[in-house]
Formats: structure tokens, sequence, C-alpha cells
């Protein structure tokens, strides 16, 4: 509605997890890099964990699209909410199984088939579980846990990436065995006052427009509001963004920022 107004090709504060939309602060770029290593040299499982919002599943995404597609087959769980026996399936089908079957034991086969051939193929396999904090069953991290013991005698079969809200951390050293098998953790706060001016800059850049849209003490009062959180400040600007088009003022200033967070 107000893209042309402001003179952008698109909406540059969607609340999607576009990659080509990732800020890279130095904890991103640092949490990416870690994402990357883990998975090059096929270590097993890693953590990525950070308050709702800080952009973990942008990451997730980010790294899908780093990895070489003749290389990695990647499977990517949005929603882990599911019993052990259906998380499986899940998974099967994410890297590809048409075919599913009902009984634990026929998935299974069904998995270490599909992660045999890969490896067969040259390719590697990769299992994101994104949201992973909203497990309840401790069987279900069981089952993850076991996941691992598709090995060879000299590397994992796959890599598993979790992802989730710090309280993610504790469920995981419940299971102390799952806990040991993690070879990397990493956690994401939110970014800092010059970081969220430099975000609101580098969405504004992907999406065609100008960061002078925004004056720096609007983005001052942003980042007060916000926390930094990236998920927040997408739905400020968004609406900032629309408040300034409906006013048809042409700069978003402290005054915009406010009368758009009242309106949220």
């Amino acid at each position: 509605m107000y893209e042309e107004y402001w003179g952008l090709k698109e909406k540059p504060f969607e609340n999607t997890p576009d990659p080509r939309f990732l800020y890279r602060s130095p904890q991103h770029e640092e949490a990416l890099s870690r994402l990357i290593y883990l998975v090059r040299e096929g270590k097993g499982a890693g953590m990525l964990t950070g308050v709702f919002g800080c952009g973990k599943t942008v990451l997730g995404r980010a790294l899908c699209k780093e990895l070489e597609k003749d290389v990695y087959k990647v499977g990517f769980v949005n929603n882990p909410r599911l019993g052990d026996v259906d998380l499986l399936r899940m998974i099967t089908y994410q890297l590809g199984s048409v075919e599913l079957p009902d009984r634990k034991t026929d998935i299974l086969i069904s998995l270490e088939k599909l992660l045999t051939n890969n490896i067969k193929d040259g390719k590697k396999t990769v299992i994101v579980i994104d949201e992973a904090h909203i497990i309840e069953d401790k069987n279900v991290f069981e089952e993850i846990r076991l996941l691992l013991n598709f090995q060879l005698e000299d590397k994992f079969l796959l890599t598993l990436i979790l992802l989730g809200q710090p309280e993610l951390n504790k469920k995981i050293e419940e299971n102390k065995q799952l806990a040991q098998r993690i070879a990397m953790r990493y956690h994401l706060e939110g970014l800092n006052q010059e970081e969220t001016a430099n975000y609101i800059k580098h969405r504004l850049e992907i999406a065609g427009g100008e960061y002078g849209i925004f004056v720096p003490p609007a983005a001052g009062l942003i980042f007060e509001r916000t926390g930094g959180i990236p998920r927040r400040i997408n739905q400020v600007c968004d609406m900032c963004l629309f408040t300034g088009f409906a006013k048809k003022v042409k700069i978003i200033d402290e005054e915009i920022v406010k009368e758009a967070i009242s309106s949220l």
C-alpha cells in the first residue's frame, strides 16, 4: 500500500524469514559462521538459542541458502510440537521421502536408507528443527538424541541443528546424553542502538529505499521501545511507514514513531 509513496520496490519490514533481509550484526555473523562450521565439519549437533524475534529462523534459512544444493540435503522442521513417531515421520518427509510408513520401525528403516543413500550420492544430510523449545515430550528429545546414532565408523550420517528460545537450554540439560552431544552452542541477544539503526537502514536498502526516511532520533526511539528485537523493530517500522504515508509526511520522526507504537 505504501511502497510507491516511499519509493520502495517491496515492503522492507515483513516478519518473514527471508534470508535476503538478514542483517549481519557481529553476533548474527558469528552465529551463522558457527552453524556453517558445524555443518561443513560434520560435527553432529548444534544449538542456537535467543529471545523470541531475534532472528533464529532467518539465520536457519540463511544457512540453508549458504549450503550448496548439490552437496547438502536439508530437512527443515518448522513445527516440532509432535509426538516422537510423528516427528520422525516429518523429518523423513522433509528429507524427500514420499511414502511415509506408520510403524516406527519402518520409519526408522526409511530414514536410515535416506541417510545412507545421501552418503553414497556424495551428499551430506542436515536436519534443522525450529521452535525446539515448544517440545514438551521428553520422549521426543530422546528420539532426537537417537538420530545421532546414525553413524559410520568415522562420521555422523547427519548434522542436527536445534533452534529455540532460552528455555530450550534447560530441556536439553534434562537429557544429559543429548546435552553431551551438542558440539556447538550460541545465544543471540537483541541489537544495540547502533545496530538497530543499521538494521533499519539495511532493510530499507534491500527493499530499494533510502535510510533517510527515518531520522536518527526516530531510530533511537525505536530502539528504546523495542529493546533491539528485530521482530519488534519490524512491527514498529512497518506501522511507521503506513502512518507516515497516511499523513503524507516526507520523513519518519519521533512523533510518527510514537503514533505508530500507540496503534500497535
